[in-house]
């Protein structure tokens, strides 16, 4: 008997086995399902996918025996993965000078062996897929074909299984950087809050004295005043946008539409110059997140109000019923979006009007914040809009049954 020999590439090929995570893991359906298959097609007793660790042969997936590993010295696949071959046959192991005297053979009547490497897209040759028979034997060419087939179908579920370990690695990631990127907007924000509140109340008091000033310090008092405002709404954007995941839970609100609606414009309609148009008439209980559908539609009106360009902002808000979906559409008469930004509004920072009405510089938070709330509750948004005269939103909510 001679054991197999150690591939050049030991320590390589030996990395390359354990990322898939297979070692030592229990029996798996789909390559159960493989050795069975080709069991039938070999006409073999025996068939097994097996891995080739440091010092053993480990079988992730056997047919007709009952053993889930054995010593590598002793192992046919051993000299399968040594060689150069695309398929090991051995037609009698008791005429083969490598396996004269092995266990396996005298022991278990391991008579007939063909593997099949399992080689990796690095060209590591991991294990194989092989059949074992206890009488002297060749397989058909057909049946060779077919193992080989085989062996490359084991090898794709082992790349799907890495490229799967793979995402959920880089979705933890992802979390635990977002969490980390929450958490600094939330401390940074906490910390400027404070100072910049302070800012804007000494300015206002100074404002309160500016008869006692000159015209320049006014100026440059009035300069202070807006950087800190605009400041303060950037700060409580980012709050938002962070914080808008604990917003949606997994817990469902039974919500009049018009209910809502009316908080909506409690909130938002502060003067004459808006108007809320919408048909109380039409009432609807949604099964829905109050609090984060609320803050969408306050974000929307606000925003309506905030770049209308008329004397009066009228913003139009229709429920529309479908099988599966709610549709919510809030319409305005406002200055629209022009054709090559309307992509891009829902982009965090991206600012698609340089100006509000009011002549400050918007953060480009809200819909974005708008657009994430959505996300997490399984619905969406889009928007359509001619310059000048119109834009609107569409909100597409999915349907959840209404509790008894």
């Amino acid at each position: 008997m001679i054991a197999p020999p150690i591939p050049d590439n030991e320590i390589k090929r030996q990395a390359a086995v354990e990322k898939y995570r297979l070692l030592d893991t229990m029996p798996e359906e789909n390559y159960d399902n493989i050795t069975s298959i080709i069991s039938s097609i070999c006409d073999a007793p025996i068939s097994l996918i097996t891995l080739i660790d440091k010092d053993r042969n480990f079988l992730k997936s056997r047919h007709g025996i009952d053993m889930s590993e054995s010593p590598r010295e002793l192992s046919f696949c051993g000299h399968a993965i040594a060689g150069e071959e695309e398929i090991m046959i051995v037609p009698d192991a008791r005429e083969d000078h490598r396996f004269k005297g092995n266990p396996l053979v005298t022991d278990f009547k391991a008579i007939f062996y063909a593997g099949v490497p399992l080689i990796d897209s690095s060209g590591y040759k991991l294990g194989t897929l092989c059949v074992y028979d206890n009488e002297p034997r060749q397989l058909k060419e057909e049946q060779i074909k077919s193992l080989k087939a085989m062996a490359k179908q084991v090898m794709a579920l082992f790349e799907e299984r890495y490229k799967t370990f793979e995402l959920q690695k880089l979705q933890v990631q992802l979390k635990e950087r977002n969490d980390e990127l929450k958490d600094f907007a939330g401390i940074v924000s906490h910390d400027l809050k404070a100072p910049l509140s302070n800012i804007i109340m000494i300015t206002q008091l100074l404002k309160e004295s500016e008869q006692e000033l000159t015209e320049q310090a006014r100026k440059y008092l009035g300069y202070l005043k807006e950087s800190s405002t605009s400041m303060s709404r950037y700060i409580d954007g980012m709050l938002m946008f962070y914080k808008s995941d604990e917003l949606v839970t997994d817990e469902y609100d039974s919500v009049s539409y018009v209910d809502l609606i009316e908080d909506v414009i409690s909130m938002t309609v502060l003067d004459d110059h808006t108007k809320i148009l919408y048909i109380p008439e039409t009432d609807t209980t949604l099964k829905t997140n109050e609090i984060a559908l609320k803050q969408i539609l306050i974000n929307l009106v606000t925003n309506a109000v905030k770049y209308g360009d008329k004397d009066v902002t009228v913003v139009d808000i229709t429920l529309k019923e479908h099988i599966q979906e709610y549709e919510i559409i809030v319409k305005d008469n406002g200055s629209g979006i022009a054709t090559d930004k309307i992509n891009s509004v829902f982009k965090l920072f991206y600012v698609a009007a340089e100006e509000d009405r009011n002549g400050k510089q918007g953060t480009g938070i809200g819909l974005a914040t708008v657009a994430r709330l959505l996300e997490h509750m399984n619905g969406s948004i889009t928007v359509n809009s001619e310059l000048g005269k119109w834009t609107e939103f569409v909100i597409h909510l999915p349907k959840r049954e209404i509790d008894n």
